[in-house]
């Protein structure tokens, strides 16, 4: 299937309803053992003894794959056990409520779905899972289908050496390693009729750097999401498809980071407009905007591939003969949502003939409600505060400055919003010069991220700060659940404490 192809991707729970589909799956996934997919009393079992760990991932309202894991008590097994050890002849009677260990039954991604890194979000739910469950860690049997090619002249150790050196392929290993598994041991005689593997397995564990000894408590679990925001240098470019080389490396770099969102700068494709040099400023921009579909397209493609929020900064786009300053939020379901600057700068409406837009919403995300903000509109103040007013989490600011002071007004206007609207907000600019580029020659950003000012967030309001005017990305987690307790229990509570009876702010 093409990334162009996909309309939604989505995470969904296993039902024994959908067993018919996932029998189709299994078959096409398991060409090489036939008749070792999972019979309906198998299915049924897991579902009644552990419904969360069951799930199914969805392309376009088909299944495409799926995960199936059990709780157990990891002491009470030998190190070398096999798989119908693990499974108690696959009754799945080893299920353990109280169990400390989450240990994966099956994962497999039906053919036509592979290289969309579907099973890295299959992963990601169990390594969520396992969190969430206050669980010491995963573990798993992990076949090594190529080793029959190296039986002969390889023990399985030194054949998993030569595949943690790169020197040999495995496809299952080398995932399982990508995706943070460390390999412990040797299983002899795991899997049953596994003859691409000899029978052998790696046991492959993953820690939870944040496991607990169970405790009796009333604390909730925290919703921690983890921003990559992309300082970008402007450079000259041949074409677009260089250009889209250098997106495609940031994202992956941010995604490798297990970053949920990726925020670029506003007009950020301006080196494009390079050859366009020798037409007017406004034509060239209109040039620009012939671009802007193939990148959205392209931003939503990676959004997919590298299982992350992108939030594309800012782009020229032409409707209705009207040039607009619009940005794209491409979620990692499929879904692709529109944002527009509302407020253009004077340079904006005399260079370019921009006009300003008309929405202005508040976007959901599976890391909670998010607004954007295009540069020059962080400086309104009542945007972000109907923002907030519709529950708004994060709020992000793609930006381009030109000067030092236009930075400034920027920035402080950004910091301002977090104390005012009690929320997070994220901002990137671009760095770097234009010399071959009209009206876009000079660049000044420092990226930032600032949080309210109260006694759970640091004392001067700035999680994280970037280089000036250096090329790089900055990460940083924020913790919505720091917001609940600061509109409740904060020192000052600027939303609540609103004077509604002498003002009012709403949208026309």
């Amino acid at each position: 299937m093409e990334l162009s192809d996909i309309d939604k991707i989505e995470l969904a729970y296993l039902q024994f309803e959908d067993y018919l589909d996932l029998k189709e799956v299994m078959v096409s996934a398991y060409t090489s053992m036939p008749n070792s997919y999972w019979k309906e009393h198998h299915i049924k079992s897991l579902l009644r003894k552990f419904p969360e760990g069951q799930v199914v991932i969805k392309v376009n309202g088909n299944i495409a794959g799926c995960a199936l894991s059990i709780i157990v008590d990891f002491e009470k097994y030998d190190a070398n056990h096999s798989y119908a050890d693990i499974t108690a002849n696959y009754t799945f009677d080893s299920h353990d409520a109280q169990g400390d260990v989450l240990y994966g039954i099956d994962v497999f991604i039906k053919p036509d779905y592979r290289g969309l890194r579907l099973g890295r979000r299959l992963y990601d739910y169990r390594k969520e899972l396992c969190e969430k469950q206050n669980l010491r860690g995963i573990a798993f049997g992990g076949r090594i289908p190529n080793y029959h090619k190296y039986s002969d002249s390889l023990t399985p150790k030194q054949y998993i050496d030569k595949v943690k050196s790169k020197e040999i392929h495995d496809p299952v290993l080398n995932f399982q390693i990508s995706n943070d598994f460390h390999p412990t041991r040797v299983l002899k005689g795991y899997l049953e009729g596994d003859s691409d593997s000899q029978e052998y397995a790696v046991l492959l564990e993953w820690d939870n750097i944040y496991y607990e000894k169970p405790v009796v408590s009333a604390e909730s679990s925290k919703t921690v999401v983890r921003l990559g925001l992309v300082q970008w240098q402007m450079r000259a470019y041949e074409n677009i498809d260089a250009l889209l080389q250098q997106v495609e490396y940031f994202i992956d770099t941010v995604s490798g980071y297990r970053s949920d969102f990726a925020l670029f700068p506003e007009f950020f494709n301006a080196p494009l407009m390079a050859q366009y040099n020798h037409m007017s400023e406004a034509q060239a921009i209109r040039e620009l905007a012939q671009y802007t579909d193939d990148i959205v397209q392209k931003f939503s493609n990676l959004s997919i591939s590298y299982n992350i929020n992108i939030i594309a900064g800012s782009m020229p786009e032409i409707r209705d003969n009207v040039l607009y300053n619009v940005g794209y939020l491409c979620k990692r379901d499929g879904t692709v949502e529109r944002y527009e600057k509302i407020h253009v700068t004077p340079d904006e409406a005399k260079v370019w003939g921009m006009q300003g837009g008309k929405e202005l919403k508040v976007f959901d995300t599976d890391c909670g409600k998010i607004g954007i903000l295009i540069c020059y509109d962080s400086e309104f103040p009542e945007l972000s505060r109907l923002l907030a007013d519709e529950g708004m989490d994060i709020l992000f600011v793609p930006f381009l400055t030109d000067t030092q002071n236009g930075y400034s007004r920027v920035r402080h206007c950004a910091q301002a919003r977090a104390i005012e609207n009690e929320c997070y907000v994220a901002i990137a600019g671009s760095v770097g010069n234009l010399p071959n580029v009209h009206n876009m020659d000079i660049q000044f950003a420092q990226s930032m991220v600032f949080t309210p000012c109260d006694f759970s967030f640091p004392t001067n309001g700035i999680k994280a700060e970037a280089t000036p005017n250096t090329e790089m990305i900055l990460i940083a987690d924020v913790d919505l659940s720091l917001l609940r307790e600061l509109h409740q229990f904060g020192s000052v509570k600027n939303l609540k404490d609103r004077r509604k009876d002498v003002f009012e702010l709403k949208k026309l």
